[in-house]
């Protein structure tokens, strides 16, 4: 899979951009703030319907301009497919072939895409929201139910912490309509959950070869699903549910004091393990930093394992984050099979041949030539 051609029309600094890529290498060099990073995130948008920077849509739309269209035309393996993304202060409409797509979880899984960003890098030293957040978004282009039971959880979860609330300052005592919601959650995080641990046994099974490349075979990578309910590795889907129901109902009061829920696929972590001691809390920062690499190629392979095809590679202003060995191995890993997009300032101290080969896009002030 790879992305022939964007075109952007009012999307922040571009008035109006047409490209056709190269479908192995495409490097884009320029000063900070010329737009490398916008032109990245319009891709990163055109997959997922949103971006990895912000979650107010009406920042994409360009100064004093009422729309933002990103359009993509997405060469798979047997098939052309035109994915366009309108974005306006009223929402966003998504269609793929020229077909409006009613929910995003019909609309995301069409064009894939992994991307690798310096704060990237904090994946595996950073809150339980990072590593959570990249769970679902790599999940979630894999598996539109996954999409749609996890939407549909974040609304539910934000109704029932709403009535905790309510409970918990005495402006109602009804405790019915919490059951009610209670009930429609526990079903959800069960089959989220389910699918996670799904998830995280793919993509530990990559992880482990890629990083034991890395490391000359020297360390270990396992990972671990922390949930917030006691959960075996393969619990069968009923007998999580009735465990969601009886931790809910336990805590019935505590949540209710405290105005918020507790337990739920929203507090859920993971646990990186190298050598069997967890790395966030005991391991440096190159052995960090490893780790988050090899998460990230491990996800590219699992994508191609799922869905036949590999996904497009995003680098924003990443690679001067990584040493010599990493840099190499991550350029090695993608060499001739995955169509990657680059941003640097210059590629002066970049020696491989993947960056000697690439097609060269110099941005400045939201214009580009090549």
């Amino acid at each position: 899979m790879y992305i022939k051609k964007i075109l952007l029309k009012n999307y922040r600094n571009y008035s109006s951009l047409e490209l056709n890529f190269d479908n192995k290498v495409n490097v884009f060099i320029g000063l900070n703030a010329q737009g490398k990073t916008n032109l990245m995130e319009s891709i990163h948008v055109l997959a997922f319907a949103k971006s990895h920077r912000t979650t107010n849509d009406k920042e994409l739309i360009k100064w004093d301009e009422e729309y933002a269209k990103i359009e993509g035309s997405i060469q798979k393996r047997n098939s052309t497919d035109i994915l366009q993304l309108i974005l306006s202060k009223k929402g966003k409409k998504a269609r793929v072939n020229l077909i409006e797509k009613a929910r995003l979880s019909e609309y995301v899984g069409n064009f894939n895409v992994v991307m690798f960003a310096p704060e990237d890098l904090n994946l595996v030293k950073g809150s339980p929201q990072v590593r959570r957040k990249f769970i679902d978004m790599e999940l979630g282009q894999i598996s539109p139910i996954y999409i749609y039971n996890l939407s549909t959880y974040q609304k539910v979860l934000l109704q029932r912490n709403n009535y905790l609330k309510k409970l918990s300052i005495k402006e109602t005592t009804d405790l019915t309509t919490l059951d009610i919601l209670t009930e429609q959650m526990v079903e959800l995080a069960a089959k989220i959950v389910d699918k996670r641990l799904q998830f995280i046994t793919l993509l530990e099974n990559w992880a482990k070869g890629i990083h034991s490349d890395i490391t000359n075979g020297i360390e270990n990578l396992s990972i671990n699903y922390k949930s917030s309910i006691n959960v075996s590795e393969k619990p069968e889907l009923s007998k999580m549910i009735q465990e969601y129901y009886d931790y809910y109902e336990k805590n019935k009061e505590r949540e209710i004091y405290r105005g918020v829920t507790l337990f739920g696929p929203h507090r859920d972590d993971l646990e990186l393990l190298v050598n069997s001691k967890d790395v966030q809390i005991y391991g440096s920062q190159g052995q960090q930093r490893t780790v988050a690499l090899s998460l990230k190629l491990a996800e590219i392979e699992l994508i191609k394992t799922e869905t036949n095809e590999y996904p497009v590679l995003l680098l924003d202003d990443v690679l001067s984050e990584l040493d010599n060995s990493r840099q190499t191995h991550l350029l090695d890993t993608i060499q001739n099979k995955v169509q990657t997009f680059v941003t640097t300032t210059n590629i002066d101290g970049i020696d491989h041949k993947v960056i000697s080969e690439a097609k060269i896009f110099k941005v400045k002030n939201a214009n580009i030539e090549y």
